[in-house]
């Protein structure tokens, strides 16, 4: 998945050492702003010290973020963990259509198009004639 929007805010980088396998991680936490009549806001986070170095995500930047989405479970509780793999600037930000939170507005049916067309159930059937009562069922 991915969205477009603009930087407003950068967390503090967090980090420590692995219990299980004693390596040391790095984590950070950015929040960007999404354009449009009703703007939204969506946190993101980027797993490795190599990757935040990578990607230098600075305050105000237009940028295009591509991330996964998982949940996970804590103490009986689920939280939400968007993880960001790439971040796209400029002209490769530009190119890439964003993704919105609602689908865009159809365009409404022509006037033009015949009634029996819009009509959500087929036309009903007359009885042929001289067939009896019109109530006849085959069971």
């Amino acid at each position: 998945m991915e969205t477009t929007g603009k930087v407003i805010a950068i967390m503090e980088a967090r980090g420590g050492v692995s219990a299980r396998t004693g390596n040391s991680w790095m984590t950070q936490e950015y929040v960007i702003e999404m354009p449009g009549q009703y703007p939204r806001k969506m946190m993101f986070n980027i797993f490795g010290e190599d990757r935040i170095k990578q990607f230098n995500i600075q305050p105000g930047e237009e940028i295009t973020v591509q991330f996964d989405i998982d949940a996970r479970e804590y103490n009986g509780r689920w939280y939400n963990d968007i993880r960001a793999y790439n971040i796209l600037r400029g002209q490769a930000a530009q190119t890439v259509p964003s993704a919105t939170p609602f689908p865009p507005a159809q365009e409404p049916v022509s006037s033009a198009a015949p009634a029996a067309s819009a009509a959500p159930f087929p036309p009903t059937q007359e009885p042929a004639s001289g067939e009896g009562s019109a109530d006849d069922l085959p069971f």
